[in-house]
């Protein structure tokens, strides 16, 4: 007979950013059985998975096994630590996360309409408060009605669904496994019979307390159930699935519309323009330029701060490629949840790789501004923008690591993703650079005048900081569905699979992004005011800020988060992924507008 093994991962609470691992609770653990192996996207997302000693014979059903027992004396302060730390968890819901077959165990129960929700993970224990309260799992059950008592699950009644394979010699998969968390009071703690009221411990509890830790197996089949399509049930359950379709064809309708319009306005009034300038063949016609056309002898004019845009733009090319690969990748199912971590390797190898288009483009770009400093670039561009991200990555850490959480990242893993940046990303940065001073710079449609040209008295509309706020709302306007989904993956703990979406969700932001710029730029030009490149790069970027403002607003209304160390990670990480996002939307934003100014500028005759 086969034995079926048991995984136990982390513990996680949607009230604390901060993870443990399955032995930090004291729980019956199994030393004796090597751990398996974790690559780079668990460790970072703080994965630990053990093996348990809940072990099964398959099709042999067990009635209230026991596992282990565990007492605890309140006079010994290490039992006292280790029962504060078991109430600690309890009252905010930590979550267990147990996997059978690479398959999260869970807990189903029915939820209003009639409806099941099945959540992949289950709670250690729950809180009546002392005015009678039930918190959290307690609801469940009416007998937990103890005051000022957590109840503990010190029993699970696991059912594991097979299906039997008559074509191939495999015998049976397992297609689901479900659970049911209950709380038994032994009489007998060393034959428990799994009978007796529900086992809780008072608040202020004093002297010697045991608990029994118990088990029942069963196993039934289920022919219903594909092994291609088992984690169907789980994804199904999620919450909000069904409302999104229609707030995602809701944003691409806006979308399609505003593309619309912006097309139509660029082509027929920059089509007039082009044919109106090459109409004047006159010299008293050419006195009278008005419009962009003005601007000609200043519009490739090098930008203030030329250094820093190009570092900007080469770490956001990289970003787009990085993001870009990614979704497609996921997109084809590579990526799925059932491939634990891989999602967060392929990203960070990903942009490991990518440091040569970096240097080249952020090389290339400095050239053309005219720079000088050669070397200054190539090492800003090298570590700049991921300097800050690992220096706010590495403080996050200290904290995690100060409190004993198991997402802090042990120092080898440290060392191997400074061993990846200095040793692979750095010194492809250096050759995209190299490749990139030894090409000649771009060429501009247009020459540029010796003495810059005064820019008149700007409107209100036309000012850059109106501009650059008003560029942001439109592409966050498609964005921020997918944004609501992917904050509940990363700190509610659900499941994100809508990959498709997703991609479909980063194409439209892409053409947002690049239209709202091109539209502003346009204006701008027109307003005779021939500082784009920054601006074009702001406009879009100012999205991220726009993302920075939805995630305070989700903290507030989405989240029960408490505790000092767990709001300054849930803000730390959040900054990541600002300035990652920032990066990111500002270079489509300034190469779609340096696109479309070289191309008007190259159509139009100069005298």
């Amino acid at each position: 007979m086969s034995t079926i093994e048991l995984f136990v991962n982390r513990l996680d609470s949607v009230e604390s950013v901060l993870p443990y691992e399955y032995t930090a609770f004291d729980f019956c653990s199994e030393k004796t059985m090597e751990r398996p192996s974790e690559n780079l996207g668990q460790v970072l997302f703080g994965e630990r998975i053990e093996p348990s000693p809940y072990k099964f014979e398959f099709k042999k059903p067990v009635v209230c096994g026991k596992v282990c027992m565990r007492t605890y004396s309140t006079n010994n302060p290490s039992d006292k630590a280790k029962l504060d730390f078991l109430k600690k968890g309890m009252l905010l819901n930590y979550q267990h996360h147990w996997i059978v077959d690479n398959m999260p165990v869970t807990w189903c129960y029915d939820v209003e309409d009639g409806q099941k929700f099945c959540n992949p993970g289950f709670p250690i224990g729950c809180f009546v408060t002392e005015a009678g309260r039930s918190k959290d799992a307690c609801i469940v059950n009416s007998n937990f009605n103890e005051k000022d008592a957590f109840y503990i699950f010190n029993h699970v009644d696991i059912t594991i669904y097979y299906h039997i394979v008559e074509h191939e010699q495999l015998g049976a998969r397992l297609v689901a496994a479900k659970i049911e968390p209950k709380s038994y009071e032994n009489p007998n703690d060393d034959k428990p019979d799994c009978s007796g009221g529900p086992k809780f411990l008072k608040n202020k509890h004093t002297g010697e307390f045991k608990i029994t830790y118990t088990y029942s197996v069963n196993f039934a089949e289920d022919k219903k159930i594909r092994w291609a399509s088992r984690w169907d049930y789980i994804l199904e359950s999620m919450p909000h699935t069904n409302i999104q379709w229609f707030s995602i064809m809701n944003s691409l309708v806006i979308v399609l519309f505003l593309s619309g319009m912006v097309a139509m306005i660029m082509l027929r009034t920059l089509h007039k323009d082009i044919a109106r300038y090459n109409q004047m063949d006159s010299v008293e016609d050419a006195q009278e330029e008005f419009g962009w056309k003005l601007v000609h002898g200043d519009v490739f004019r090098p930008p203030k701060k030329g250094m820093l845009l190009s570092v900007f733009l080469g770490s956001g090319t990289q970003i787009f490629i990085m993001t870009f690969v990614t979704l497609f990748f996921a997109c084809l199912g590579f990526l799925s949840p059932a491939n634990r971590g891989a999602l967060m390797t392929c990203a960070v190898v990903l942009w490991v790789l990518l440091g040569t288009p970096a240097g080249y483009v952020a090389a290339r770009l400095y050239k053309s501004f005219g720079g000088e400093k050669w070397k200054t670039n190539v090492l800003l561009t090298a570590f700049l923008c991921p300097g800050v991200v690992f220096a706010d990555f590495f403080v996050m850490n200290l904290i995690l690591w100060g409190e004993g959480s198991s997402a802090a990242m042990p120092f080898g893993t440290l060392v191997a993703i400074l061993a990846l940046w200095f040793c692979i990303s750095v010194p492809l940065t250096f050759i995209g650079a190299y490749f990139g001073f030894k090409k000649t710079g771009i060429e501009y449609p247009v020459r540029t005048n010796q003495i810059p040209r005064q820019i008149p008295e700007q409107s209100f509309y036309t000012k850059p900081f109106p501009g650059i706020i008003m560029g942001g709302i439109l592409p966050f306007g498609c964005i921020f569905i997918q944004l609501f989904f992917i904050l509940n993956s990363i700190w509610s703990h659900q499941m994100y699979y809508m990959f498709g979406f997703l991609f479909l969700v980063f194409i439209i932001l892409v053409i947002t992004c690049s239209e709202a710029t091109i539209l502003l730029c346009y204006f701008h030009l027109c307003a005779e005011d021939y500082h784009w490149q920054w601006r074009s790069f702001l406009t879009s970027g100012f999205t991220a800020v726009y993302f920075l403002v939805y995630a305070i607003h989700y903290f507030f209304s989405k989240l029960q988060i408490t505790g000092l160390a767990s709001i300054i990670l849930y803000y730390g990480y959040t900054m990541i992924m600002v300035l990652i996002f920032f990066l990111f939307t500002g270079t489509i934003g300034f190469f779609a507008c340096f696109w479309f100014v070289t191309k008007i500028y190259s159509v139009v005759k100069v005298d």
